[in-house]
């Protein structure tokens, strides 16, 4: 069974797309906590919710003929932006606060492996439904 289709296994694939990209970003300012000027950067927050409402709002696109034009997917556009407000800062006008860039790695962290938990239980409740138990 194909659960890309499915809108909120989409959703899950999206959002962890995205925190995986996070832990990235963060893991260079981790990494240029003494490089002098680095400025610590981050994502846009993910708005969950709202790709929800998206999808729940969306009607998808059927094809009654193979030459029909197949309808595209989108995929996440993730930047990363620069934090403006800091509450210290090193002589060397470093803006990396190790503790605070090791809380967002917490976090992140702990989104994935919720998001990865409920990956895995909607594909058992699929599977239990169908019978492949």
């Amino acid at each position: 069974m194909d659960f890309s289709k499915i809108a909120l296994f989409s959703m899950m694939k999206t959002k962890m797309g995205y925190l995986s990209e996070r832990q990235d970003v963060l893991s260079q300012n981790i990494a240029n906590v003494d490089t002098p000027g680095y400025q610590a950067r981050d994502l846009k927050k993910l708005e969950f919710e709202n790709m929800a409402l998206d999808h729940a709002n969306k009607l998808s696109m059927r094809t009654s003929s193979p030459a029909h034009q197949q309808p595209s997917q989108q995929e996440a556009d993730f930047r990363a932006e620069k934090i403006r407000k800091t509450y210290e800062m090193s002589p060397t006008k470093n803006k990396v606060v190790i503790e605070e860039q090791m809380m967002k790695v917490a976090e992140t962290s702990m989104q994935y492996q919720a998001t990865t938990n409920l990956y895995k239980k909607m594909s058992e409740m699929f599977k239990t439904a169908i019978g492949n138990r």
